[in-house]
């Protein structure tokens, strides 16, 4: 496993395998905020070490609230809670971070606006993206889809373990393997490089104490 010192403000190291949950209430079977909470407060639980809200239709008075309680269920914890695209409710809600999209506002422009140990991660789907993340500022980066994924299927084929073999050399900063990944698939992503694995539908699917009862809680293996 690599390590990484300091980025920019922030200090991010890595001691083993980080696992990263990105929300999508709307692939649950209730997609209610409460439900959502739920798979939020079973993640914490499980030792996952990253939630990223990725609700984007919600008001801004919703996601502050689900900010808020996510934030509360994982004090005490080691899960940081970050906010897709909105560093305002982050910062007001009092979450670990902001994620930002590929196309947008760069972590440069926002690093003289934020506290310190706030941390900045972005969204990359190739290696020119990714070093113009990493010259940014950001403290870490999700590259993908590197598996199929009919979620990303608008990016076009896959980058594969390849690409994400040649980004996780030519960056200082941690790559999480997104896109695609299911269980089997984790001990190939890290031995490209990277610190850890992102997804929705992964960590749902593992979340879901009814139709998945009798799995072992897949983050220990790795631990």
């Amino acid at each position: 496993m690599r390590t990484f010192g300091k980025t920019q403000e922030t200090s991010f190291r890595i001691r083993r395998t980080l696992f990263y949950y990105i929300t999508d209430r709307h692939q649950l079977p209730s997609p209610s905020i409460n439900a959502l909470l739920m798979k939020v407060e079973r993640a914490v639980s499980w030792g996952v070490d990253f939630v990223q809200l990725r609700e984007k239709d919600l008001s801004d008075l919703d996601l502050f609230h689900l900010t808020a309680t996510a934030v509360r269920l994982a004090r005490g914890t080691t899960c940081r809670i970050l906010v897709n695209g909105r560093f305002d409710i982050a910062l007001a809600a009092n979450a670990h971070g902001v994620h930002l999209p590929s196309a947008g506002l760069e972590s440069a422009d926002l690093r003289p606006h934020l506290p310190r140990g706030f941390l900045v991660g972005v969204s990359t789907h190739s290696l020119g993206e990714a070093r113009r993340a990493a010259a940014g500022g950001a403290d870490y980066i999700l590259l993908g889809p590197v598996f199929p994924t009919a979620s990303k299927i608008h990016y076009g084929e896959p980058l594969g373990l390849g690409c994400l073999r040649r980004v996780c050399s030519a960056v200082n900063i941690p790559v999480f393997g997104l896109g695609g990944i299911q269980s089997n698939a984790i001990s190939s992503v890290l031995s490209a490089g990277a610190c850890g694995v992102a997804g929705i539908s992964l960590f749902q699917q593992w979340l879901d104490p009814v139709s998945h009862e009798d799995w072992a809680c897949p983050v220990t293996n790795y631990s």
